[in-house]
């Protein structure tokens, strides 16, 4: 074959990363969704096994991707409008359930305005790479997600700083050693950090930037990715904007993908801020929106989210991650305590997290074991995500098993 030498050399990478422990391996293949029967919740099957198992490693906070309101939505749009967009948003590709859908995110966020992404991971790269100028800076939290950090690599700002995890004193000082050197500064950090489940004090980071904003011309821009925060965490889903009191940072990026169920991304913003980026996002304007079907079905997730219905999904899941960390800290294992689904398991041991993981599977769990190096040594951990549709009787469940485990 023509590339033959090619492909060894690809395979031989591949060897490498399963050597190093840091390949992802064969992928689990849901082949069927069980409902909740009794006291438990849904269940799923994967192919080729006779086993249902509890999903502890699903986004889907809220569990709006299964709601019956959600999937009526999508089915009806589609069956009106297609199964695709059939172009790009600037061509022909917007529909009505596109602009219906920005509306409602920039009402639900208390923005001037919304655009929407085929995916958040779009969204931020998008976005980013379009306010970089070679005039700017950029300083971001050294836990930011991936989508950040390559985005970063691909923008070529003037001058990239990462300031230690939360650490604002540290964001101070950087904003100080930077002044005069650019236009522009931005600082960019997510809202939940989706390894940890730990938040940034929106309120102390804009107070920092704020204090820097007059020694830049182009203002010190205050970039906050929550996809793992909004519709799972506060009291109405506003995500860490509510819980820290901050009030509404510069450039806001969310997903449709967790807590709502559906998929895409989307920005809100000033009208400004978003007239530019349909104009100048490369991944808005040359890539084709979510579906119709995506579109209308996220606008059922968000009303029901923001409704007496949503907000009592969020309190049931608000319970349901405290009985979980409660239970943890009984059974003597080390959490990080926060308000947000994400609960991790702080093993600190590569070989056990290993161990702890293949026991949780053969116990019918799913969860996320985060070993070394894809985590530093001494952090290996394993990541559960607790579900509005989880019930107390799954939650204990879990716990009864991570209590069997042997030392």
């Amino acid at each position: 074959m023509p590339h033959d030498r090619l492909d060894t050399v690809l395979a031989s990478e591949v060897a490498a990363l399963v050597e190093a422990g840091t390949s992802k391996g064969p992928e689990a293949v849901i082949s069927a969704v069980e409902p909740g029967r009794g006291e438990h919740g849904p269940r799923v099957r994967l192919a080729g096994l006779e086993q249902s198992f509890l999903r502890m490693n699903s986004n889907s906070y809220l569990g709006l991707s299964r709601h019956p309101s959600v999937v009526a939505a999508e089915e009806a749009a589609t069956r009106a409008f297609g199964a695709g967009p059939g172009a790009v948003r600037f061509i022909s590709g917007s529909y009505q359930a596109h602009v219906e859908l920005e509306r409602r995110l920039a009402d639900f966020h208390g923005r001037q305005t919304a655009m929407i992404f085929s995916s958040a991971y779009a969204t931020v790269l998008s976005t980013l790479v379009t306010l970089i100028t070679p005039e700017t800076v950029v300083l971001s939290d050294e836990l930011n997600h991936n989508c950040i950090i390559n985005a970063l690599r691909m923008a070529r700002p003037a001058r990239r700083e990462v300031y230690p995890h939360l650490d604002f004193s540290a964001l101070d000082a950087g904003l100080e050693e930077v002044s005069g050197t650019a236009r522009r500064a931005i600082v960019v950090t997510d809202g939940v950090f989706s390894m940890r489940g730990d938040f940034a004090d929106l309120t102390a980071l804009l107070e920092v930037a704020r204090a820097h904003d007059h020694r830049f011309a182009e203002n010190v821009v205050v970039v906050v990715d929550d996809s793992h925060g909004v519709g799972a965490f506060g009291v109405s889903g506003r995500g860490t904007e509510e819980v820290s009191g901050s009030g509404p940072v510069d450039v806001l990026i969310g997903t449709l993908g967790k807590a709502f169920g559906v998929n895409g991304g989307y920005v809100t913003g000033s009208g400004e801020l978003i007239t530019y980026l349909r104009e100048k996002a490369p991944m808005y304007v040359y890539s084709n929106p979510v579906t119709v079907g995506e579109a209308a079905a996220a606008i059922a997730a968000l009303a029901i989210t923001d409704s007496d219905e949503g907000r009592t999904l969020l309190a049931h899941l608000a319970s349901l991650t405290r009985r979980f960390e409660t239970g943890l800290v009984e059974l003597g294992l080390e959490t990080i305590p926060g308000p947000h689904p994400v609960v991790p398991l702080m093993v600190r041991d590569t070989e056990r997290t290993s161990d702890l993981v293949r026991c949780l599977f053969d116990n019918g769990i799913l969860a996320t074991g985060l070993n070394y190096p894809v985590v530093p040594k001494d952090s290996e951990e394993i990541r559960f995500q607790v579900n509005a549709d989880h019930t107390e009787a799954d939650i204990d469940f879990v716990l009864e098993v991570l209590a069997g485990f042997p030392g």
